[in-house]
C-alpha cells in the first residue's frame, strides 16, 4: 500500500499525525469542537518547518516533541490550541517511527529483489558450467557455477520473504495516551468508549496501516525493533557469506567482481585486482549484524510502561541498520551485474582434481571389462599416490591419467577414459536443480517487483 503520508521530513510526518487526529476527531461521528479552518491551516504548513526555531525551543525546553509542538503552533496560530491535545510524545514519536520503518522496508525490498534477479540471470546462464566444489575449503565433488550461485540466491530469497513478512506485520501504535490506557481520550469524549476506539481506528487507517496494537504501554513494544533488526542482520549474514565466496573465488582466479579499466587495486602493487566491493559489503555486513544487540538490550531493560533510555539508542541503531542495508544492496547489485567468470581457470583446476575423483568410475569400468576389483583398486592406489607426490612434493601437474595410459593393465579401458573423465558426468543433477529452483521458487517470488527490475546500481566508491 502506498504511504498516505505527505511530510517529506520526519517532523513533517509528525505534523501530519496531528492533522490526522484532528481530522478524525472532527468527523461527524466523533464531533470534537475542531474546525475545518484549523485542519486546513495544519495541512498548509506540513512542510513549513522552521528548524532553527525548533532547535532554539528544544534548547530551552529540553524536550524535542514539545519544541516542535511550539514550532508547529507558531506556524498554525489558529490550530495551536488543539495541537497535541490528549496525546503523549509517543503518539508522535512511535507512530512516526512505525511509518518510517514501513517506508524503509518499501525502499529495501525492490533493491533486494533486483539483486536476486541479477544473480538468477547469472545462475541460469551458467547452470551447466562444471566447477570444483569445496567442503572445508578442500576439493570435493563437482558442482556447477550456476548451482553454487543458487546457494546464494536461496538465502537472499529467504531474506526477501522475511523482510516482507516483518514489514506486513507492522502494527500502528495509534492513539493510546501516556501509559497505553487511552484515559486522556476517554476524558475528551466524556467517557464514550466507542468514540475512543473509532478515533484509534480512523487514525490508524489514515496512516495506511491495517491494524493497530490493542495493548501498549507508553510505547509500542520494543520487541518490534528486535524483529526489524533481526531480519536486517540476517540479510547481513547472507551478504557476508556471498561476498566472502566471491573474494575466495577471486583468489582462485575463477571469478571476479567488476573491475574498471582505470581502477587501481593497490597503491604499491600495480598488478593487483582487489575485490574491494565485496570487501566493503563484508565490512558493512558485520556492522549490520552487530546492531541486533541494541534492540535486544533495549527491550530487556524497559521498566514497566516505559523508560526513556530506549530513545537515544533507537535513533542510532534503527536508522543505521536501514542505511547500512541500503548501501550493501546497492553495492551487491553492482557486483552481481558485472561478475566475470574465467572458464579456462575453472577447467584447469578440475583437471588437477578430477583424476582422483574418477578413480571409482575407472575401477568399475575395469571390472565390467573383466578385471578383478581388488587388483584394480591396488594398482589405482599406487598410481594415485605417485601422482599425488608429483603434485605435492614436486609442484607438478596431476599425471594420474598419463600413468594409467602408460600401464598396460588398464588397456581394456584406455579408449573410455575421455568419457569417464567428462566433467559434466560428475555434476549430478545440478543443472536440473538450477532450472527447477529458478522456475518454481525464484521467478514467482520476484513477480511483484517486475516494474522496478530495470533500475541499474550506480556506485560512487
Amino acid at each position: 500500500m502506498p504511504s498516505p503520508i505527505r511530510g517529506v521530513t520526519q517532523r513533517g510526518v509528525c505534523w501530519e499525525l496531528y492533522r490526522f487526529v484532528a481530522k478524525s476527531a472532527l468527523s461527524q461521528t466523533l464531533g470534537l469542537p475542531i474546525t475545518d479552518e484549523q485542519i486546513q491551516e495544519m495541512k498548509s504548513n506540513l512542510d513549513n518547518i522552521d528548524f532553527k526555531m525548533a532547535a532554539e525551543e528544544e534548547k530551552k525546553l529540553r524536550h524535542d516533541v514539545m519544541a516542535h509542538v511550539h514550532t508547529f503552533g507558531h506556524c498554525c496560530p489558529k490550530a495551536a490550541g488543539i495541537i497535541h491535545l490528549g496525546a503523549t510524545s509517543c503518539y508522535v514519536g512511535d507512530n512516526t517511527d512505525l511509518i518510517i520503518l514501513r517506508n524503509a522496508f518499501d525502499l529495501l525490498l525492490p533493491k533486494l529483489a533486483r539483486v536476486i534477479s541479477r544473480l538468477a540471470d547469472f545462475a541460469k546462464d551458467r547452470a551447466d558450467l562444471p566447477t570444483l566444489g569445496f567442503t572445508h575449503f578442500q576439493p570435493a565433488q563437482l558442482t556447477t557455477v550456476g548451482k553454487r550461485c543458487c546457494l546464494w540466491i536461496q538465502d537472499l530469497c529467504m531474506d526477501l520473504q522475511n523482510l516482507k513478512r516483518v514489514r506486513d506485520d507492522l502494527r500502528f501504535r495509534g492513539v493510546k495516551g501516556t501509559t497505553g490506557t487511552q484515559a486522556s481520550f476517554l476524558q475528551l469524549f466524556e467517557g464514550d468508549d466507542q468514540k475512543v476506539e473509532q478515533l484509534d481506528k480512523l487514525v490508524t487507517e489514515k496512516a495506511g496501516f491495517k491494524r493497530a496494537f490493542i495493548i501498549t504501554g507508553q510505547t509500542y513494544t520494543r520487541k518490534v525493533d528486535i524483529e526489524v533488526l533481526s531480519v536486517l542482520a540476517s540479510l547481513g549474514a547472507s551478504v557476508h557469506k556471498i561476498c566472502t565466496d566471491i573474494r575466495l573465488l577471486a583468489n582462485l582466479k575463477e571469478l571476479e567482481e567488476p573491475f574498471e579499466k582505470q581502477q587501481i587495486g593497490s597503491s604499491a602493487m600495480p598488478y593487483k585486482r582487489n575485490p574491494m566491493r565485496s570487501e566493503r559489503c563484508c565490512s558493512l555486513a558485520r556492522h549490520l549484524m552487530t546492531l541486533i544487540m541494541d534492540p535486544l538490550q533495549t527491550a530487556s531493560v524497559q521498566w514497566f510502561e516505559r523508560t526513556l533510555d530506549d530513545s537515544a539508542n533507537r535513533r542510532i541503531c534503527l536508522a543505521e541498520a536501514f542505511l547500512t542495508a541500503d548501501t550493501i544492496l546497492n553495492t551487491l547489485q553492482n557486483i552481481s551485474e558485472g561478475l566475470v567468470v574465467y572458464p579456462k581457470v575453472i577447467e584447469r583446476r578440475i583437471r588437477q582434481e578430477l583424476p582422483f575423483m574418477a578413480t571409482e568410475n575407472i575401477i568399475m569400468a575395469m571390472v565390467k571389462a573383466g578385471g578383478n576389483r581388488q587388483d584394480c583398486h591396488e594398482k589405482i592406489r599406487v598410481l594415485s599416490q605417485q601422482a599425488a607426490a608429483v603434485v605435492k612434493q614436486e609442484g607438478g601437474d596431476n599425471d594420474l591419467i598419463e600413468r594409467i595410459l602408460a600401464d598396460a593393465y588398464f588397456s581394456p579401458i584406455h579408449s573410455q577414459l575421455d568419457r569417464l573423465l567428462d566433467p559434466s558426468s560428475f555434476t549430478g543433477r545440478a543443472s536440473q536443480q538450477v532450472r527447477r529452483f529458478l522456475e518454481e521458487e525464484v521467478y514467482p517470488l520476484l513477480k511483484p517487483y517486475e516494474h522496478v527490475m530495470k533500475v541499474k546500481a550506480e556506485l560512487c566508491l
